[in-house]
């Protein structure tokens, strides 16, 4: 494959691993908050990512490239700093907000830096796109939802 190629696809997988952690990050939050509508709300985005990377996969084997199949080393670290968090503060929910928020700013930086690069075929930018408004949507209404909750 062409150098352009595999730097489209390593730009993809990066965002399959941030797909991957937030999944996983908003399954966590899911099973550690107490109120029922942010359980629905983490477990909604959990799915959404989960959506979101199974696009990019694609997207990448149409690249005829390997996909990235799970998140981070980074993303682990996060996800066990929503469990540590969590542990601590009894499940305080403006924490576990706090903390998916804290994730999403890194998820919306590096759908940026993404949308940033000129090489990007149109469909794949359209897709980049798409999600990123997404992630900016969510980290919005995360954001809100921890503003409203002053614990």
């Amino acid at each position: 494959m062409s150098t352009t190629t595999t730097s489209i696809a390593s730009t993809l997988n990066a965002l399959i691993e941030t797909c991957k952690d937030g999944q996983n990050g908003f399954h966590h939050a899911s099973e550690n908050v107490k109120a029922a509508d942010f359980k629905a709300l983490f477990a909604e985005l959990s799915m959404q990512r989960q959506q979101y990377a199974s696009e990019l996969q694609a997207l990448v084997v149409t690249l005829g490239e390997d996909s990235e199949k799970s998140g981070s080393i980074a993303g682990a670290l996060h996800r066990g700093w929503i469990d540590l968090k969590s542990a601590l503060t009894s499940g305080d929910d403006h924490a576990i907000l706090a903390e998916c928020e804290r994730g999403e700013d890194s998820a919306v930086a590096e759908y940026r830096e993404a949308l940033d690069r000129s090489d990007l075929p149109a469909a794949v930018q359209a897709v980049v796109r798409r999600q990123a408004d997404g992630v900016q949507a969510s980290h919005d209404r995360v954001r809100a939802l921890r503003d409203a909750t002053n614990d």
